[in-house]
């Protein structure tokens, strides 16, 4: 029987079944990504919380890839109507979608069985596909850059963001290229079961745990020159001393640099500004520990340096679109399923800069 058609266990429990859309042309990179991430993790009791499974648009069989080797995909396009998430992976023989912007026949009919609330993601050019199927008109998405003026182009009513690893718009999420497309599903992982379980996956995974989706796709200094200057111990001594007030200065001072030139440095290197990392780092903070203790809001907000419980009320709104008692409430309630128990979906906004539609948690 096919494993797609099972019905769930006689205990209730289903665990949250991602379907991968493998395209010939395949880049098998990206194609394993979303199997690395959502297959780690599980529940307290060790049962899987995702399923993966690989499919496309034909019968089973072989599809060919950007590599000297074709893989064998178990499952036909009507895997995509028993899916919860589905998640097209890069190609590079899209044809006339890439070249036209025009669906063929047999993915116009594939993404077909897609049910109605099915949570859509892309990694890279794989986001060619969402937009020529009309998914993307009037909203956000990213995909690499080398590929984005060419996308824009294409579908004019697609807002492309260039400049950002992944755009989460609620059911339907965006990544720029190759790795990027690590830090959106773990992004996932994190929105549905919190920063512990996305963290676990991250430690066993050896990534880092959390690259935010408005970091700069291109950053002009990610491995510092090591004749140049880093900005590398300013922040880890900033992200022990979180709860306390941390000035721009005393950062600078650790990395015996002027503030100007230490603001420069760390743009170059971090792709934002000291203060939006900052920002983002004590979301992080919060999140965590309104997710894994019972502290009250208000020693949480002191906790992760915002000070009072309306400063963090607003930077949680802003980065996630929901107040810090409901984000708790949601990880506090997620149950013996393997559904997603987190934000359904985040807010239009980044923590530092509030922007239209897209979300950069």
């Amino acid at each position: 029987m096919d494993p797609a058609a099972l019905p769930p266990p006689s205990d209730g429990f289903r665990p949250h079944r991602v379907v991968v859309l493998a395209l010939d042309g395949l880049l098998p990179f990206e194609a394993g990504i979303p199997h690395r991430i959502f297959g780690g993790p599980r529940d307290a009791r060790g049962r899987r919380l995702y399923e993966v499974l690989t499919c496309s648009v034909r019968p089973p069989g072989p599809v060919e890839t950007d590599a000297d080797f074709t893989l064998h995909v178990p499952h036909g396009p009507e895997a995509l109507a028993t899916a919860d998430t589905v998640v097209v992976p890069a190609s590079y023989e899209l044809g006339p979608v890439y070249e036209r912007g025009e669906l063929t026949p047999g993915l116009r009919s594939a993404l077909a069985l897609i049910r109605p609330g099915t949570r859509l993601a892309s990694i890279c050019t794989g986001v060619y596909v969402l937009a020529a199927a009309g998914r993307l008109d009037g909203r956000p998405a990213t995909t690499h850059w080398a590929d984005a003026e060419r996308l824009q182009r294409l579908f004019p009513h697609v807002r492309v963001d260039p400049d950002v690893l992944f755009i989460d718009d609620g059911d339907i999420l965006t990544s720029a290229g190759v790795a990027a497309g690590i830090d959106l599903c773990l992004h996932m992982v994190r929105r549905d079961h919190g920063t512990a379980v996305a963290n676990d996956v991250a430690r066993r995974t050896v990534v880092p745990p959390h690259r935010d989706g408005g970091q700069a796709q291109y950053i002009e200094r990610p491995v510092p020159d090591p004749q140049q200057a880093s900005t590398t111990r300013a922040r880890a001594w900033a992200l022990e001393r979180l709860h306390e007030p941390i000035q721009l200065r005393d950062m600078a001072a650790r990395e015996a640099m002027s503030v100007r030139t230490f603001t420069r440095r760390f743009r170059e290197e971090a792709g934002v500004s000291p203060g939006q990392w900052l920002t983002r780092q004590r979301v992080e903070r919060a999140r965590h520990l309104l997710e894994s203790t019972d502290r009250s809001v208000d020693q949480v907000a002191r906790d992760c340096g915002f000070g009072t419980a309306q400063s963090m009320r607003q930077h949680l709104q802003a980065a996630l679109g929901v107040t810090p008692t409901a984000y708790r409430r949601t990880f506090r309630t997620g149950g013996g399923s393997g559904t997603p128990a987190g934000p359904p979906t985040a807010s239009p906004a980044s923590p530092a800069a509030p922007a239209p539609a897209a979300v950069r948690t």
